[in-house]
């Protein structure tokens, strides 16, 4: 028997009055894997990681994490449950250091507290040094967070998300704005993700950033799929040439993945 997936979409749709944002949506995604979404603007990319992450409920459909149904749960209670994201703007306390950012991440989000409290256990700390340390933030965990450069504050959500002790981690855009090195940084830190048995969900307009990472891709318009399978597949795909690549975003890409092949 194949293993149960970590995370399952049924018929997901999510409707702002008459727009269906995202259209009777179905997916599964493996323990472990990565799984790319893609599609023009508009697509409904973020508005399923709404959903996903409780922050806007799906209308209908169910959506199920390591066998439990969560398609109704609070957002906070969501991430208790093992699913964080991070976002295409960069979100965080700004007048906080970055420890101290990913100190109440960890506090939070990885188990429900019926008295808060005002101190902080020590397996808290530990679970934010050590999220800091993977990142590579270590050396700058004093910064306050408004006055971290792009790079840093990506590498804070990221962070922040793992102090939760996540069993799966969506990611929305997360090189936008980022330098051709900096992208390579984050790529590294996603493979150590996967190694560590994090499932992730990557939203991303960068390609070589998506088809580098992802074994299947997933590519919305309109809220609804028109393409699932592996990277290589798109560029074979008539419809996603004519309505997301375009004939010389498709003919770059397809030189990138004889590269990658190669």
């Amino acid at each position: 028997m194949s293993e149960r997936p970590i995370l399952v979409c049924e018929a997901v749709t999510k409707r702002y009055g008459a727009l269906k944002a995202v259209n009777a949506l179905g997916f599964t995604v493996g323990r472990g894997e990565i799984l790319g979404i893609g599609g023009p603007n508009g697509a409904g990319k973020t508005t399923l990681f709404d959903v996903l992450s409780g922050l806007s409920p799906a209308t209908s459909g169910r959506v199920v994490l390591d066998g439990d149904e969560i398609t109704r749960a609070a957002p906070d209670r969501i991430c208790q449950m093992g699913l964080a994201r991070t976002f295409q703007l960069n979100a965080a306390f700004d007048s906080m250091s970055l420890r101290d950012n990913v100190r109440l991440a960890a506090k939070f989000g990885r188990r429900r507290l019926a008295m808060p409290g005002l101190t902080l256990p020590r397996d808290v700390r530990e679970a934010a040094d050590a999220a800091l340390d993977f990142v590579g933030l270590s050396d700058r965990a004093k910064t306050i967070a408004g006055l971290a450069p792009v790079i840093d504050r990506k590498l804070l959500m990221i962070a922040s998300a793992l102090a939760t002790d996540p069993k799966i981690l969506l990611m929305d855009e997360p090189v936008g704005g980022l330098t051709h090195a900096e992208t390579d940084v984050i790529m590294d830190l996603v493979r150590r993700l996967k190694q560590r048995g994090v499932t992730i969900l990557l939203i991303e307009h960068v390609m070589r950033f998506l088809v580098g990472l992802s074994e299947r891709v997933i590519i919305l318009h309109h809220g609804e799929k028109i393409f699932e399978g592996p990277p290589g597949g798109l560029v074979e795909d008539s419809t996603v040439v004519d309505v997301y690549l375009g004939a010389g975003a498709s003919a770059r890409l397809r030189d990138h993945l004889k590269g990658v092949i190669a």
